[in-house]
């Protein structure tokens, strides 16, 4: 059952609640991208995915790709209230053997691609889309990459064959929080009028703020997907570490773990329990 606005606004910040959790209690993880793609993550798991996880590997359902498998810990809690796993099991992030790993893994239910090294997400994604071409299938691939994936050249040569092939079923989204790992992304790389590159690439541009929720369902649910036609992107404004005050537009907490006064003060700041 699709879920409304108010209720995906309620997703999104138990997702960054869960994300906070995760990352305190394993001392280790990326809070600052995850955070900035929850409100999509609850939108997608919530509102537009056709996936079951009563049947994970349906051939039907369609695809979803964390290109930027490092904010793995926004996806995680998503596919735990789903039912998807159990959320005892995602107590153990990144623990070794533990299946919820540093990056996804399809030794979980739900996750079709393994996922890290930055730039391949999206090739996978135009492959995913290819291959339910030719399987006549109609299930459409989401693919969501961080704006620092920008920077690499396989994102590229991706665009132009997912251009080349009109793969309208493809949906490629960008979290442009404009923070990478070593500064802003305009220091390490500039990437200029993005919307003005993609759209010369050959796709259909969206661009959106990240945390809107109603402005995220709406551009979702407006897309034409189809079989044949421009891929779609989405690029949307966001912020790095949204909703933990000291997190926010903060390089440093691309990858660190909050202390446990740290933990304490970010659990306040998004209304849930220590």
């Amino acid at each position: 059952m699709k879920k409304s606005v108010d209720e995906l606004k309620v997703i999104a910040n138990d997702i960054r609640k869960e994300i906070v959790k995760m990352i305190h209690k394993a001392q280790s993880g990326h809070p600052g991208g995850s955070l900035s793609c929850a409100d999509m993550i609850a939108a997608l798991y919530f509102n537009k995915l056709n996936v079951d996880p009563k049947d994970p590997k349906s051939p039907d359902r369609d695809r979803f790709v964390l290109s930027k498998g490092h904010a793995c810990p926004a996806l995680f809690p998503a596919l735990w209230m789903l039912g998807f796993t159990d959320y005892d099991a995602m107590e153990n992030f990144r623990h070794v053997q533990s299946t919820y790993s540093s990056t996804p893994s399809p030794k979980m239910p739900g996750v079709d691609m393994s996922s890290g090294p930055l730039g391949q997400g999206l090739s996978a994604a135009v492959g995913m889309a290819l291959a339910g071409r030719v399987q006549k299938k109609d299930f459409n691939t989401y693919c969501l990459t961080g704006d620092g994936e920008s920077q690499e050249g396989q994102m590229w040569e991706a665009m132009m064959a997912a251009a080349k092939y009109q793969l309208g079923r493809l949906v490629c989204i960008i979290d442009r929080n404009k923070i990478q790992m070593c500064g802003t992304t305009e220091e390490v790389m500039p990437l200029g009028d993005l919307d003005a590159k993609c759209a010369s690439f050959g796709w259909e541009v969206h661009h959106i703020d990240g945390h809107n929720m109603q402005e995220i369902v709406d551009t979702l649910d407006a897309l034409d997907l189809k079989d044949k036609g421009a891929p779609h992107m989405i690029i949307m404004d966001t912020i790095k570490g949204k909703g933990v005050s000291f997190m926010e537009n903060t390089a440093a907490w691309h990858g660190k773990a909050p202390s446990d006064e740290q933990f304490e003060q970010a659990m306040q700041e998004l209304g849930g329990n220590v």
